[in-house]
């Protein structure tokens, strides 16, 4: 590889999808005097949501939390469909001149703190036209924030499934939707319970012969508005900017309800979701085999369909439920562990994600390896002993781009705190390394189980605990303490290095 001459920036981040547009927004509303860059592996805005083109595509969540807190969402749909959520990405980055900060086609490969110099040093590839080996580019910063998610981009999870080479029909991830994939009038199967399943089901329905979800066990599904009709009302008598906080917080006070009472009255909700059930299938429907998990309300992550588009797809006949294992695959569809066949000319593995932290990139603090899983993670976002670095993970019981929004905002006071002090280096301290820790993410949904090892620990209480409450993290994140005791500051002299690099930065700015 050649390399580059080195890029200096106060702040570098990684990923320009939802997470580091909104970072990118709050830094330089926040901080307009602070230089940053997003490295964006591919070659587009929006990350999920430019990679996955698979029918009926659309949030889970309702995009007045989905939505930027400074950026109202204005559709009369509230579960928005995949492509209007990407637009809205990208005008947000337009609007506020974020894109023109954006390199496309950089995958971070490592980041190399120096406490010396008080820099990260991140080298990145990038393809050279006309040429087949990529150069490497290298950067330096102030601060490290990575926005990449939690799943690999490259290939989606899929079980092995005895007997798949025999097909003869085609077989499909939905993380790489062919543009070509004819499926109209045909017999398709939809392996998965998860949020990806029942959103491609019925939308297939539409065009399919037919459509089979066949799932191993049923995942707890509601039905949910397509549009909000207080937040729609609301709009029309306030305005866009004076309603969107309401409705943002009408919304973020419903799904914490539901999710309290799924913790503390399980049964209560089980049977709420099962009389929803009932009125919206066909009399004497099998709610116990189909629509009935063996574990309680939100102890995975409950899947939302709108307007009951999955319940319809069934009522109509154009879908079925079929909870069983696959046993083989034959030439002409699947056998099943109980001795039953599904007939299939297409089949979508609908199985899930492989997780893959911080974007894959390594980490290293004065030449010393950081391994994440050895790690704790300060409030859900920062790396015991790790200086200047931040990543960012939504919540699993709420929408992804409230901690989003929350981490960035954290993030800016942070570098605001250091800059009024003349401080350069700020990292979470762990004072007791027989802390009793636990998994960071405390879900019991399959990737996550499968992916234990690879995540930093959580510990039994704050800062060092994973926050899963919106309203308790504003607290604590929006407007808490930034010198807790556990936050480190100091104030070495800058290097040489460090010191030309800043003054290039400065002058950056004020051209």
């Amino acid at each position: 590889m050649t390399t580059t001459p080195t890029t200096h920036v106060d702040v570098l981040i990684v990923g320009a999808g939802l997470s580091g547009i909104g970072a990118a927004h709050h830094l330089q509303t926040r901080l307009p005097g602070k230089s940053y860059t997003i490295l964006e592996s591919r070659e587009a805005i929006g990350g999920t949501w430019d990679l996955f083109r698979y029918p009926g595509i659309r949030s889970d969540s309702d995009m007045h939390t989905f939505g930027y807190r400074f950026r109202p969402w204005i559709d009369e749909k509230a579960i928005a469909d995949g492509p209007s959520i990407l637009r809205y990405l990208r005008e947000t980055a337009t609007e506020a001149g974020i894109d023109r900060h954006i390199r496309f086609g950089h995958r971070v490969l490592s980041a190399a703190w120096s406490s010396a110099d008080g820099l990260w040093t991140v080298l990145a590839s990038r393809a050279q036209p006309d040429r087949d080996e990529p150069e490497t580019v290298q950067f330096t910063c102030g601060f490290l924030l990575t926005c990449t998610g939690y799943y690999r981009y490259d290939e989606g999870y899929t079980p092995e499934f005895t007997g798949i080479e025999r097909f003869a029909g085609q077989v499909v991830h939905p993380q790489h939707w062919p543009k070509d994939l004819d499926y109209a009038g045909k017999r398709v199967v939809v392996i998965g319970s998860g949020a990806t399943a029942v959103t491609l089901a019925p939308a297939m329905s539409e065009q399919a012969a037919h459509v089979t979800m066949l799932q191993r066990s049923p995942t707890y599904i509601m039905s949910l508005p397509s549009q909000d009709a207080i937040a729609n009302g609301l709009r029309k008598v306030l305005g866009p900017r004076m309603s969107y906080p309401i409705t943002r917080w009408k919304n973020v006070a419903l799904f914490t309800l539901v999710f309290q009472l799924s913790q503390r009255r399980p049964e209560f909700v089980k049977g709420v979701i099962k009389r929803e059930q009932r009125r919206r299938l066909p009399s004497g429907y099998d709610l116990e085999t189909h629509f009935t998990p063996r574990y309680k309300p939100w102890d995975q992550r409950m899947c939302l369909v709108p307007d009951g588009d999955l319940f319809k797809a069934i009522r109509g006949g154009r879908m079925s439920v079929v909870t069983d294992r696959v046993g083989t695959f034959s030439e002409t569809g699947i056998d099943l562990e109980s001795g039953a066949h599904l007939d299939a000319d297409v089949v979508v593995t609908a199985t899930g994600l492989n997780i893959l932290l911080i974007g894959g990139m390594t980490l290293t603090v004065d030449g010393e390896p950081v391994s994440p899983p050895e790690k704790v993670a300060y409030k859900g976002m920062m790396l015991d002993g790790v200086p200047n670095y931040a990543f960012c993970v939504g919540y699993t019981n709420a929408s992804w781009t409230l901690k989003a929004d929350l981490v960035s905002e954290y993030v800016c006071r942070l570098l605001k705190t250091m800059d009024a002090r003349g401080e350069h280096i700020c990292a979470p301290v762990n004072a007791n390394p027989s802390m009793d820790t636990r998994p960071l993410m405390d879900f019991a949904a399959g990737y996550v189980l499968r992916s234990l090892d690879q995540l930093p620990k959580s510990g039994p209480k704050a800062p060092w605990r994973l926050g899963m409450n919106y309203a308790q993290d504003v607290v604590t994140l929006r407007h808490g303490k930034i010198r807790d005791g556990v936050m480190r500051f100091s104030n070495p002299v800058p290097a040489p290095a460090a010191a030309a690099a800043a003054a290039a930065a400065s002058m950056r700015s004020g051209a």
